[in-house]
């Protein structure tokens, strides 16, 4: 749930199909004081891995929803990234996206 009384998201849902990303996204979600579901249907932030099986989906659902969405992927890969933005997300290079999602827990979004 989102804390209320910072706006801060607390649930981030996590589509990785790199278990070293999952692996290291979860535990800065978890050092930020959220938590990681799987339950795609309750979630305060998406974190959406651009090679993942169904990104689009499930930043077309987010922001349907209002939920924000971070998607990371390759710097080499930009029309990726790009496509991502125009679906709705915010969209960072597999080299930031730690430091994003750090960033988006601390802070009210």
């Amino acid at each position: 749930m989102i804390d209320l009384a910072t706006g801060v998201p607390r649930r981030v849902y996590l589509l990785t199909r790199d278990l070293l990303f999952r692996g290291k996204l979860g535990a800065v979600v978890e050092g930020a004081g959220g938590s990681v579901t799987r339950d795609a249907a309750a979630y305060d932030l998406a974190v959406v891995e651009l090679e993942a099986r169904g990104w689009a989906e499930r930043i077309r659902d987010a922001h349907g929803r209002g939920i924000p969405v971070l998607a990371f992927g390759s710097h080499m890969n930009a029309d990726l990234l790009r496509r991502a933005r125009e679906l709705g997300a915010e969209a960072v290079p597999n080299s930031r996206v730690e430091d994003r999602v750090a960033q988006l827990l601390a802070t009210s979004t």
